[in-house]
């Protein structure tokens, strides 16, 4: 679980009091960072994406969703889903019932997920998203 705390930590530093934001370090691809909403359950929930324009659209390389998860002081994050749209590829980790309730759980693609986060964030690190440097522009 220390990963989903990294995770968190990570994401709420990026995101820092903003609803949205967009995060611009020299020589890469934008990033932004959205508090999307609450899950069904009452989770907050925050998109991470990195992002391109094709043919006059917003493209996702990739995103991913995760759920802040608050339990006896610690806050994680948990993957919940991930996106790229240059490669037309859409995954979620839990299937919902009806009533919006998680109903089934990939743990193959929860644990892939995991490591892409890992090195993912890993990478955001070394090119100077977590710098005091990166460009911050607030969109709300």
């Amino acid at each position: 679980m220390k990963t989903y705390t990294s995770f968190a930590t990570s994401l709420l530093t990026l995101l820092g009091e903003d609803q949205a934001v967009k995060l611009t370090s020299e020589g890469f691809m934008p990033l932004s960072i959205e508090d999307i909403g609450p899950t069904t359950d009452g989770h907050r929930q925050i998109a991470l994406s990195h992002t391109g324009i094709q043919n006059g659209d917003l493209m996702r390389d990739p995103e991913m969703v995760f759920q802040i998860i608050s339990h006896e002081g610690t806050t994680q994050a948990e993957p919940l889903s991930f996106r790229n749209d240059y490669m037309g590829v859409y995954q979620e980790v839990y299937r919902y019932n009806d009533q919006g309730k998680p109903s089934h759980v990939d743990n193959s693609l929860k644990a892939e997920l995991k490591s892409f986060a890992r090195m993912w964030f890993r990478n955001l690190k070394h090119q100077g998203f977590f710098a005091d440097t990166v460009t911050r522009e607030r969109l709300s």
